[in-house]
């Protein structure tokens, strides 16, 4: 049996989406595997024990010209054909994941119960009994749907020895000594309104440092660069920078053997909780009972507003969502959980 999912982005998404392919693998050991991709996830798939192959969706290439459409569409489509594909999971529920399994050839294709874009015509909404629960159960209804048994949720993140040491060897130079207790904040965000204010980073950093364990902030792109120099010039003592330092499995690396994981509704914070590193997610515009930390909703903190949810990108109002959030309510969010694992 050959089986395609198709969950192109962001790499959150693919990240929620992770516990398909192990659900699929131990209920099925002998089906050949298949994940379609877009290339800024692509990492986080290599070296999967429960992937036998890789197919990566290069959309950009298809937006370039009428041209580039059709020069890219044709080996697309023949890398489809062979794969020979049974069954077809689109957890994406958008136009251009419902083109990739149409052409899978797939004779059995199945969706999320939020389909958009028409690919509900083409693949099958599954509506299972947590069409309105969390993103990670949504995805499993649907593997739920070909028979899966799901009895453990896992999050298969293979980490080479070599990124392992690699992010040992970026936390010394940044100033983590070995053995010292460090937290990791993940400042970024594609939308706007799910980043916190650089002032109140720049306050939980202090308040870190007093109580000994040392903040480390990671991210990617010239914004997260703007960010971390903002936290920088407003702490009173410069955290540790890591931003733009790793790729996605040397930053798994560093988040694996972090203390406590603090950020918003972003793809470092859910690979934390993915790997089960204790998690503060910081949420406004999107909900915890969606997308909140996996396994660890009670560390959730939703803002406290009226217009909360609105999943919006940028906030109509012109708030900045996150501000009502204040340091001291994530400080003792913090200290709830180190007291419980104090206790065991």
């Amino acid at each position: 049996m050959n089986i395609l999912i198709i969950k192109l982005s962001a790499i959150g998404d693919v990240i929620h989406a992770l516990p398909v392919s192990y659900a699929i693998k131990e209920t099925y050991p002998e089906a050949r595997l298949t994940w379609a991709v877009e290339p800024p996830a692509r990492e986080l798939l290599v070296d999967n024990p429960y992937i036998d192959d890789i197919l990566v969706f290069e959309k950009k290439k298809f937006k370039t010209s009428l041209r580039g459409f059709w020069e890219n569409f044709g080996p697309l489509r023949q890398k489809l054909k062979a794969g020979h594909f049974d069954i077809s999971l689109d957890l994406q529920g958008l136009g251009k994941s419902a083109a990739l399994a149409y052409f899978s050839g797939a004779s059995r294709r199945y969706g999320t119960a939020d389909m958009r874009e028409g690919s509900g015509w083409i693949s099958k909404s599954v509506h299972g009994p947590n069409a309105r629960g969390h993103i990670v159960e949504r995805y499993l209804d649907v593997a739920r749907a070909i028979g899966c048994r799901v009895e453990r949720v896992m999050f298969p993140v293979a980490i080479a020895a070599a990124d392992q040491e690699t992010a040992r060897q970026r936390l010394v130079q940044a100033g983590v000594p070995e053995g010292r207790a460090y937290a990791v904040l993940a400042m970024g965000a594609n939308w706007p309104n799910k980043r916190w204010p650089v002032r109140d980073y720049a306050a939980l950093a202090d308040w870190l440092f007093e109580r000994r364990v040392i903040p480390v902030f990671v991210g990617g792109g010239l914004l997260d660069e703007h960010l971390i120099d903002d936290i920088i010039r407003l702490a009173l003592v410069p955290p540790m920078n890591l931003v733009g330092q790793t790729t996605l499995k040397q930053l798994a690396a560093v988040i694996a053997g972090a203390s406590i994981v603090i950020g918003g509704d972003t793809g470092p914070v859910h690979l934390a909780a993915g790997l089960g590193v204790p998690t503060v997610m910081l949420m406004g515009p999107t909900d915890a009972n969606r997308n909140g930390p996996y396994g660890q909703i009670e560390n959730a903190i939703e803002v406290n507003r009226p217009c909360r949810y609105c999943w919006k990108r940028a906030c109509p109002k012109g708030l900045d969502c996150l501000a009502a959030i204040h340091p001291p309510e994530v400080e003792e969010k913090i200290e709830e959980i180190w007291r419980r694992a104090d206790k065991g």
